[in-house]
């Protein structure tokens, strides 16, 4: 009888091809201090400044230090150059970050902002305050809409544009699925048994969502939106911090904290591990794609980034220039 080989699992380099000190970066679970935006431009909250690291130059500019405040979140616009930067004092800012020069700060939330997502023109901020603030950046109203259904800090936020659908994590344990600007959830799940601040959706399948549980559940649970149902869940024996999933395969990222502090790439739906990366010597905090969905970035309070080429290029794209080169070039944010 003949056996057909074995598909071998693809190579994915251990090592990363570039790692950027990042001084102060905060060992904060609860802060969203990494973000690559679509002109391909890392931005990163270190204390109280906001930089910004070009993937193409290398260049490292800062774009502000905020007065007697510290940076919690930072979030880029989907297509474009503005970002939004939260702060500890419960405000939003909303930066050109091509001229260098703030729009808007709005107010709204009484305590830190720790996660912020974009919908177009919509910027959704949740907060320590447990409330969730639509804002419309086009209108002089501070907020549009307030969604309270948390019932402790608000730290995943995620929008799925394509459906018009937000979803949100707290330290409540809770994932809550809310439908366009409407303040009452569409779903409630109850799953997770810690924080939910690792959320991401699918973007092959129609209301895929994934998300991930801190220190005492440890779990990845897929969630179907539409019917409001549990797909699927595994243990992955550690905090999870991410996931995301690739714009170019049918795999996941997901970073965790204690005990590995590892990087692991999935296959979905199977869940079979593609490569489990470590380096992080603390949990593994933040987690960006670049625009291309080949590369990731971390980020650990062990004060450093790490560029990581974990997936292939879309396929029907043709190979272009290196990413950066492949030596783990040590450079300063700052």
């Amino acid at each position: 009888m003949l056996l057909s080989p074995r598909r071998q699992p693809r190579a994915v380099s251990k090592v990363p091809y570039k790692v950027l000190d990042a001084p102060e970066l905060a060992d904060d679970f609860y802060l969203n201090l990494v973000d690559w935006g679509s002109a391909n431009i890392l931005g990163v909250g270190l204390g109280s400044s906001v930089y910004m690291w070009n993937a193409q130059t290398s260049k490292v500019n800062k774009l502000c230090t905020l007065d007697d405040d510290t940076v919690t979140s930072v979030s880029w616009i989907q297509k474009g150059t503005h970002l939004a930067i939260g702060t500890g004092k419960g405000l939003v800012q909303i930066w050109d970050a091509e001229k260098a020069r703030r729009l808007r700060t709005m107010t709204g939330h009484i305590a830190r902002v720790g996660s912020l997502a974009w919908n177009t023109h919509i910027l959704t901020s949740g907060s320590r305050d447990r409330l969730i603030y639509h804002r419309d950046v086009r209108a002089p109203d501070q907020w549009l809409r307030k969604l309270v259904g948390h019932k402790q800090e608000v730290c995943g936020l995620k929008w799925n544009c394509e459906d018009g659908q937000l979803a949100s994590g707290g330290n409540d344990n809770k994932l809550m699925v809310w439908d366009k600007l409407s303040e009452t959830p569409l779903w409630k799940f109850s799953d997770h048994t810690a924080a939910v601040k690792a959320i991401s959706w699918s973007p092959h399948q129609r209301g895929l969502l994934a998300s991930g549980g801190g220190t005492a559940d440890r779990r990845i649970i897929f969630h179907d939106t539409v019917k409001g149902s549990v797909i699927n869940e595994i243990d992955t024996g550690s905090q999870v911090c991410n996931i995301a999933w690739s714009k170019n395969s049918n795999e996941i990222v997901s970073t965790h904290g204690y005990s590995q502090n590892q990087i692991v790439v999935w296959k979905y739906p199977s869940m079979t591990q593609v490569a489990s990366l470590t380096g992080h010597t603390y949990r593994v905090l933040y987690l960006a794609m670049s625009p291309d969905g080949r590369t990731i970035v971390t980020g650990a309070g062990d004060e450093t980034l790490r560029f990581w080429s974990t997936f292939g290029r879309r396929p029907g794209t043709r190979e272009d220039g290196d990413n950066g080169g492949r030596l783990a070039d040590l450079a300063v944010i700052r």
